[in-house]
């Protein structure tokens, strides 16, 4: 029970990564809170989850919605002892295709939303608290179709390491886990046809050494891990879960 009488913060919890990694930290006893957009996959991820569980509706776009995040975690549980701010979305499109529209939406989830995540939890977090930022392993390629959400998940790998300078006189952990390409619905949310993905798919696996695609459970234990005193000397790094396709 590497969680026991710990309180653990998941954004974007109520599918893939995000639930896995709540499952989890309940099964290692935590008290959980996800939080997500739709009410019920939340409810429904809630029941998955089970134990002492707070499923939160909220948007991170909407800066609002995070200070009423924290008040109902103050509220029922106190203060928090990691925070896996894994809420974020990709959009797939060529330089000549993307909008402004798409540019916006695409960095105020996954680089807005997350910063004032991690901001506005400073007052509620204990000291020695975990924190774990979500990149991607497209931050570091240079994939084709990718260049806004590669950017944006590259601009949370630095957060990663300046957050670290600023809290770790606190004893606040942070770093940064960067999954491959996963299993999971993230896929279906790009705003690709079902064929492409499935072909985008096909490829990838012949690119990566393991050849396959990771599952959400395996990103979850990394996660776990950098949650813990497991990983007491791990500081503002990026850990990649990602078969080794990073490595080539």
């Amino acid at each position: 029970m590497k969680l026991a009488n710990k309180v653990a913060l998941v954004t974007g919890g109520s599918s893939g990564i995000g639930l896995a990694t709540a499952k989890l930290f309940s099964q290692e006893g935590a008290r959980v809170i996800i939080t997500g957009r739709d009410r019920t996959s939340l409810d429904t991820a809630a029941i998955e989850i089970g134990g002492d569980v707070l499923a939160h509706q909220a948007d991170v776009e909407d800066l609002e919605q995070i200070d009423n995040l924290y008040k109902a975690i103050t509220e029922k549980f106190g203060k928090i002892d990691v925070l896996f701010a894994n809420a974020g979305m990709g959009r797939f499109t060529s330089l000549e295709a993307t909008t402004e529209a798409i540019y916006d939406e695409v960095f105020s989830i996954n680089l807005k939303g997350l910063y004032f995540t991690v901001q506005k939890s400073l007052a509620h977090l204990n000291d020695c608290a975990a924190i774990v930022l979500n990149t991607s392993f497209i931050g570091s390629l240079g994939l084709p179709n990718t260049s806004v959400v590669s950017a944006s998940k590259a601009a949370v790998r630095s957060l990663a390491r300046t957050f670290s300078a600023e809290l770790i006189d606190r004893g606040i952990r942070v770093n940064a886990i960067s999954p491959g390409a996963i299993a999971t619905p993230f896929h279906s949310k790009t705003g690709l046809s079902q064929e492409t993905v499935e072909a985008n798919a096909q490829k990838f696996i012949a690119q990566i050494p393991m050849k396959r695609f990771g599952t959400s459970e395996e990103i979850a234990k990394a996660v776990l891990f950098l949650s813990t005193s497991d990983s007491s000397y791990i500081l503002g790094a990026e850990i990649a879960v990602d078969g080794g396709i990073s490595q080539l």
